[in-house]
């Protein structure tokens, strides 16, 4: 009788939940806090220091596969040590940085231990600590970091008020040092023991581990689609999201447009929370359906409902339950449909995917902003999350599992 899959233990959600809060947290999330006070020490232009963090998130996207493949050989958990130790000196590099260049440069420091530490390899070291029920555990992964902006914006606005910038950095150096290494290290060890103590595969035995059994070819095909679904996806989620506040604001709401943006975090925390309790036995690839929907939706009423304050509400909701859902399917559809071998590269494939598009997009939708109108940038992201949705209707099309002969009569 083959030995059943074992699960992530508990204490490895909730550890990796920790983590990935005080990742994004002070790896992203704080940057916008903090960016006016970097600029104006540097003397430079804000968008210069935002610039400067979107070539940083290009180049950390570079080498995501890599972290992916890392991850598979050597362990999850080995390669989110290391990073959290490199993620620290990058934070102190910053902080003692003397000047423009030398701020850049540990700025890509910076974001290129955030491919070692957040969720792509995070996502890795769950199923490398229990393939059964891994789909459920990266949705409540998901659900605990999603609560990493709502808590790192007011900290990082508490901390600047008392200490300078620099000093803020080197604080958020300290919370990877004590917090996300010694985490990362347990889950190492870990792994490790349970890969030692695991039983062989048996033959003939199938199910999540072996991903849906496609052709090479077809399985190629998915690949290449699944990667311009994230792509595309993700260019729609960024130029919304860090636009969102300014953008409400200049189509008519004002000051309203502060208090709807607020929720944009209550909705996304709520779409995992649905899909954590009922969304057990739906399909990866038309979760990604549904995320895609929600995100363009979300984008085409807020182009026809303005400048309507509900109108305007109920597209951000939309906007947040698609965002929500988006980060679920980065780590779940790839582990549906390649399975558990090579996880980690895959996986890697489509952050790169993701971030790369992250990067461009805020400057994308500002240029057409500026040169054009809301609503022409509006509806270059519907576009692009219109080319979203069908690729992942393509993907859900391939990544149909075979149909297993009959056995003879």
């Amino acid at each position: 009788m083959p030995h059943p899959d074992p699960k992530a233990p508990p204490a490895v959600i909730w550890g990796l939940g920790l983590t990935q809060v005080v990742g994004y947290g002070t790896l992203f999330y704080s940057f916008p806090i903090l960016a006016p006070a970097i600029a104006a020490e540097f003397a430079v232009p804000e968008h210069l220091a935002f610039a400067a963090l979107s070539a940083a998130l290009f180049f950390g996207s570079l080498f995501a596969p890599l972290a992916g493949r890392l991850a598979d050989r050597h362990g999850a958990g080995r390669v989110m040590t290391a990073g959290s130790a490199v993620a620290a000196l990058a934070l102190v590099a910053c902080a003692l940085a003397p000047g423009r260049a030398s701020f850049v440069i540990a700025l890509l420091a910076m974001e290129f231990a955030a491919c070692f530490v957040l969720y792509s390899t995070a996502f890795v070291a769950i199923v490398q600590t229990g393939t059964a029920g891994a789909q459920r555990s990266i949705t409540l992964l998901t659900l605990i970091a999603g609560f990493a902006s709502t808590l790192f914006w007011p900290l990082t606005s508490a901390l600047h008020a008392a200490l300078t910038w620099r000093e803020v950095y080197l604080v958020f150096a300290g919370m990877n040092l004590m917090l996300c290494l010694p985490v990362h290290g347990w889950i190492a060890r870990l792994a490790r023991r349970q890969a030692l103590a695991a039983p062989k595969p048996v033959a003939g035995t199938a199910g999540t581990a072996d991903g849906i059994g496609l052709a090479p070819v077809r399985l190629r095909a998915v690949f290449l689609l699944m990667l311009g679904g994230f792509a595309f996806a993700g260019f729609v989620q960024a130029a919304i999201l860090l636009h969102m506040v300014p953008l409400l604001t200049g189509m008519g709401l004002g000051t309203a447009g502060v208090l709807v943006s607020t929720f944009f975090g209550p909705a996304q925390v709520a779409s995992r929370l649905i899909n954590m309790v009922f969304g057990g036995r739906l399909r990866q690839s038309w979760l990604a359906i549904l995320a895609g929907l929600f995100l363009t939706s979300g984008v085409v009423l807020l182009a026809i409902a303005a400048p309507s304050v509900p109108g305007i509400a109920a597209a951000v909701i939309l906007f947040g339950l698609g965002s929500g859902l988006f980060s679920i399917v980065g780590g779940t559809l790839p582990l549906e449909v390649f399975g558990r071998a090579s996880y980690g590269a895959h996986v890697g494939w489509m952050s790169a995917a993701r971030q790369f598009s992250t990067a461009i997009a805020p400057f994308a939708f500002a240029l057409v902003l500026a040169r054009a109108s809301p609503l022409t940038a509006l509806a270059m992201v519907a576009v692009a999350g219109a080319v979203a949705v069908a690729g992942y209707c393509a993907v859900a099309l391939l990544a149909r599992k075979p149909r297993q002969a009959a056995p003879p009569a």
